[in-house]
């Protein structure tokens, strides 16, 4: 493990503690895995002392619960002391599928719901932890980020409830504007950017790749997205392209203006490989759209890459796509709930994040800085170098 040797040379903050809440279970599992893994090997010089009671153990979660009554209420219930721990709590607010029941009627969990149930953890703990930590992958009701009328900012409304209740850091990925940070500047927040993970994913997959601007090239579908776009272009040594929304400000559909035409800004796309890098797939419309515009222009492959894919709307636009030829792969992080039939898609590819939790979760509980952990620039560029070696030598 590449960070033992600063791990070795710092103390732990306090007790590692996770709490993986019901909609997040699994990665949480899966995190903890690695982290007893880790820390069984490790040997630390004052691995005697009492500042490391409990550092190795056969898991760091503790047992959680929002049991509810007959009329949905709820209450949160944590079964195992928490006093002096540092915790990480772990929730997937967009986890469509779990159920409770409302006066003898099942109701699916939406996110408030999902939401509720961490404030009510956070609750349960009563101050008796020495740090909270909140891992939110998707930042709840981030796409309400800033106010253009007589809005709720519920964004930022929310990372103050978690800060007024306690919560000493709050750490997300890809969140949709990083500038809602500016809601709570005396507390830490980190939104974390997958792009490592992304490319580890697309090289292990597909093994023909030509990576350079002449043979690919890194699409924003908006201009909102840019700098994602840029960032992976630039680690890549490609060329990206934009796509700007041109809308009717005349009508409003659905709370939105409708979009008229997607405009294209950047060089030619002919024959060249797309990755086409966006925050989210909500309904899939715009990444279908960018993909068919971009094959009129004569686009080789095109790759659809976002952290979350929610496909609120179902597979089958994304079904038809794959089968006319429209689109070549898709790949999303694991951080929000997939269901067994997209993981069987012959066109899908996820890309793991469980590690990278671990990671971070394992740093910070050694008070050490995670900076290196979110810039993954020189991981990347060991990956790519390696992918390339290998292909040349089998060519």
């Amino acid at each position: 493990m590449a960070n033992d040797e600063k791990l070795l040379q710092t103390l732990p903050t306090g007790t590692l503690g996770l709490i993986p809440l019901e909609s997040f279970k699994e990665m949480g599992e899966r995190v903890d895995k690695y982290l007893v893994k880790w820390r069984a090997r490790r040997e630390h010089g004052h691995a005697d002392t009492i500042t490391f009671n409990r550092y190795k153990r056969d898991t760091y979660i503790l047992e959680a619960d929002c049991p509810r009554f007959g009329s949905g209420e709820a209450k949160g219930v944590i079964k195992d002391s928490v006093r002096g721990y540092d915790l990480y709590l772990m929730v997937d607010v967009t986890n469509h599928h779990l159920t409770y029941s409302l006066c003898g009627h099942t109701n699916l969990m939406s996110p408030d719901d999902h939401f509720a149930d961490l404030k009510r953890i956070i609750a349960a703990v009563g101050g008796k932890a020495r740090r909270i930590t909140v891992i939110i992958p998707f930042l709840y009701e981030s796409r309400q980020h800033k106010r253009t009328s007589r809005e709720s900012l519920d964004c930022a409304l929310a990372l103050q409830d978690l800060i007024n209740m306690g919560v000493d850091n709050i750490i997300t990925f890809d969140a949709h504007d990083p500038k809602v940070q500016n809601a709570i500047p005396l507390k830490g927040f980190d939104t974390v950017q997958p792009a490592y993970q992304f490319i580890k994913g697309l090289l292990n997959n597909v093994k023909d790749l030509t990576i350079d601007s002449e043979h690919m090239m890194v699409i924003s579908p908006d201009e909102g997205g840019t700098n994602r776009a840029i960032y992976l272009a630039n680690v890549l040594g490609l060329d990206m392209g934009m796509f700007y929304k041109r809308r009717d400000y005349s009508k409003v559909v659905d709370g939105r203006n409708p979009i008229v035409a997607h405009e294209f800004l950047g060089s030619s796309v002919e024959g060249k490989d797309m990755l086409i890098i966006d925050d989210m797939i909500s309904s899939g419309d715009s990444m279908i759209d960018v993909a068919t515009e971009l094959k009129k222009r004569k686009a080789g492959r095109i790759f659809v890459i976002s952290t979350f894919g929610l496909f609120t709307n179902g597979l089958e636009k994304f079904d038809k796509a794959y089968e006319d030829g429209t689109i070549y792969r898709v790949l999303t992080t694991n951080l929000t709930y997939q269901d067994e039939e997209l993981l069987a898609k012959p066109y899908y590819i996820n890309c793991d994040m469980s590690k990278y939790i671990a990671y971070i979760i394992d740093t910070l509980n050694h008070d050490v800085s995670i900076s290196d952990l979110l810039d993954p620039y020189e991981r990347i560029q060991r990956i790519v170098e390696k992918y390339k070696s290998k292909n040349s030598g089998s060519n």
